[in-house]
């Protein structure tokens, strides 16, 4: 599946990727924002990141520059855990910090997310990422009041996360209506 934004490329992440991703995901800085990622993050984790088995329902994309292919950074839907929850998670290589394209990014996979079934998504931030809340904000996420402790695998410890959810279904009914 491959979706083409104002200013990206959203694409699958194929093995031969492994060097864009590892190019821009080995950094603490953006690491230690992630659960999954481990630190330090090595040529052998991203490769194994990159062979994993696509799922149709829970797309992962490489999110890559229209305009010269240049690896930003990668987004997602997955299962949450081994219930049906939904979450959206992304990551942006430093360099291209701040320049709207987490945003643009998830944007890009809510649309995909909503026309593949999918009624509501979860996301959550640490704290001390403020950016992040930021981010899922502009997408329309809505705070869920509840404050967690999550497991970051970079960081190698729990730290505050803040969970929002957004509503798929009632995004959609009212995009129908300000169309009509």
């Amino acid at each position: 599946m491959f979706h083409r934004s104002q200013r990206l490329l959203l694409r699958p992440i194929w093995p031969e990727d492994w060097e864009g991703v590892l190019k821009g995901i080995a950094d603490e800085g953006v690491v230690r924002n992630l659960a999954r990622a481990p630190w330090p993050y090595s040529a052998k984790d991203a490769r194994e990141f990159t062979s994993l088995p696509c799922e149709p329902l829970f797309p992962r994309f490489l999110i890559t520059r229209a305009s010269d292919a240049q690896v930003i950074g990668c987004v997602g839907i997955d299962r949450m855990d081994e219930s049906d929850t939904i979450e959206l998670g992304y990551w942006i290589a430093r360099e291209h910090w701040g320049q709207g394209y987490a945003t643009e990014a998830g944007e890009a996979t809510l649309k995909i997310a909503r026309t593949l079934g999918h009624t509501q998504v979860h996301a959550g931030h640490f704290l001390d990422n403020p950016a992040s809340g930021r981010v899922l904000e502009k997408l329309g996420f809505q705070p869920t009041g509840r404050i967690v402790e999550r497991h970051s695998c970079g960081r190698g410890e729990s730290a505050p996360t803040a969970e929002f959810v957004l509503d798929l279904a009632a995004q959609g009914e009212a995009s129908e209506k300000r169309a009509a």
